[in-house]
């Protein structure tokens, strides 16, 4: 058993506060601007330094409003009650599937607006998004939230703010699988021969899969036996099926007959 003692905050100036989550956040957005910066340079992507800038702007926006507004989900009596709860986005609460649907919708704007392939474009932001995916569950683990189902396991930890059960490590069960997430995505994009939109796809699947089987350790109200977040997993996993069924059949014989 281990004993949950950890700081969310890493720097306290009074009322100003900088907190690991909302540094997961800043992360994330110079990552992908990084990453953006290196695709160019190896001329795979011909966006302007500019519209990187203003590109990794549109997906970092959506992200947060899409994640926090489906926070009004899960928790109303917190968010939809007192919606000034909404912006205290560095205090941890962010909706995966939410923020999922904003940076999808905003970089479909984008693109749309620019002429970009919507989908090379998508395959590119996987990668960098699957890492920041990761270092927010860390992220999570800090903050001490989202904690896991009661266990007896001898690496329970014990979140003494939360209540005085030993539980499981969900957010590091998480971490551990975005990891692993991001490897297989940094893999098939040094293959560099499949068709735009498969890389994306196997985002989609993959972290919903992941996401479905992490959860049963997790504490979260059910509705018939699964959580909400697990349901919203069920329907991406069903929808990238049919996508890879329907438009993608020959990229996995590329992969299992190379």
């Amino acid at each position: 058993m281990w004993i949950h003692n950890l700081d969310p905050t890493i720097i306290s100036f009074g009322i100003f506060q900088i907190r690991w989550y909302g540094l997961v956040y800043v992360l994330g957005f110079l990552l992908s601007v990084a990453w953006l910066f290196y695709l160019r340079k190896k001329k795979k992507l011909t966006l302007s330094k500019e519209e990187i800038w203003d590109f990794t702007f549109y997906l970092m926006l959506g992200l947060i409003i899409g994640a926090r507004l489906f926070m009004a989900i899960w928790r109303p009596e917190v968010y939809l009650y007192n919606p000034i709860n909404l912006l205290k986005f560095w205090e941890g609460g962010m909706s995966f599937h939410g923020g999922f649907v904003g940076i999808v919708v905003a970089g479909w704007i984008y693109c749309k607006k620019k002429k970009l392939n919507f989908w090379r474009m998508a395959d590119f932001l996987s990668i960098p998004a699957m890492l920041i995916l990761a270092l927010g569950r860390v992220a999570n683990f800090i903050n001490g939230e989202l904690v896991g189902r009661i266990t007896n396991a001898k690496w329970c930890v014990l979140f003494s703010q939360h209540d005085s059960y030993c539980r499981h490590p969900s957010t590091i069960y998480g971490a551990g699988k975005r990891f692993l997430l991001f490897f297989w995505l940094m893999w098939l994009s040094l293959k560099d021969q499949f068709k735009a939109g498969f890389i994306f796809w196997n985002f989609v699947l993959w972290e919903s899969v992941g996401r479905l089987i992490v959860d049963f350790f997790r504490e979260d109200k059910l509705t018939f036996g699964l959580s909400l977040g697990q349901w919203f997993s069920v329907i991406m996993i069903i929808v990238a099926i049919y996508v890879f069924y329907r438009y993608y059949p020959k990229e996995w014989k590329k992969l299992i007959k190379p």
